[in-house]
């Protein structure tokens, strides 16, 4: 099934695409795996490397087939919200006094916010799968692609992600780090972070649009 996924044009150049990919693909071959291959780069290729201004890092897509859309923390417009995503916009709330409606985050992407998680495959019902396959690399790569554009800013939630992208935020970035929105976690200093309004106070001081966290496709249409 991995065969003949077309690798993102304005990402090609990474070295992951010629040096990694192919390894994983012909593992990928004839197995049932999520998010599939027609969402599995949907990140890169809805957030073009001039377009990133904001990234937020997750660990790998939600195992339940129809869940996952290839964003990390996003789900189908049709699916319940995952605990994480509804601690996410409860504190979005308190934060910026809004939130969407469903739990696709597309229009986050579409604004700029690299929504990548660590790794980009996983086996259904088998949460981290394939967390050891060396998609990992493929973050760290795109993130030091995306600064050769611009400052940007990054939302870390919790030790995966602040290890995954150790090292690459400079001084000329903003580097917001907290607790995960995991229930288990997100009292530890996710709630109160306030990292949206944050982002946007840094992107408006840097003479750019914020971003609108709180639109939804529905609206967006309508």
């Amino acid at each position: 099934m991995a065969e003949g996924i077309p690798v993102p044009h304005a990402w090609a150049d990474l070295p992951f695409f010629q040096q990694d990919w192919p390894a994983i693909a012909a593992r990928l071959r004839d197995r049932d795996w999520l998010p599939g291959p027609g969402r599995v780069f949907a990140a890169l290729e809805l957030t073009p490397p001039e377009k990133v201004r904001v990234v937020i890092l997750g660990q790998d897509p939600y195992p339940t087939p129809g869940h996952a859309n290839g964003l990390a923390f996003s789900v189908t417009p049709e699916t319940a919200l995952p605990r994480s995503l509804r601690n996410i916009y409860a504190e979005m709330r308190e934060d910026i006094g809004a939130a969407p409606p469903n739990g696709d985050l597309s229009h986050w992407a579409r604004q700029g916010v690299l929504l990548l998680n660590t790794s980009l495959s996983v086996l259904p019902g088998q949460a981290g799968a394939h967390a050891k396959w060396g998609w990992e690399k493929l973050a760290r790569q795109a993130v030091a692609r995306a600064q050769a554009e611009r400052p940007l800013a990054f939302i870390l939630w919790g030790s995966h992600a602040q290890k995954a992208l150790a090292g690459l935020p400079r001084p000329q970035d903003l580097v917001i780090e907290s607790a995960h929105p995991s229930p288990l976690s997100a009292r530890r200093g996710f709630f109160g972070s306030r990292p949206f309004g944050r982002v946007n106070d840094w992107l408006k001081a840097r003479g750019e649009p914020p971003i609108d966290w709180a639109l939804s496709e529905t609206a967006a249409a309508e």
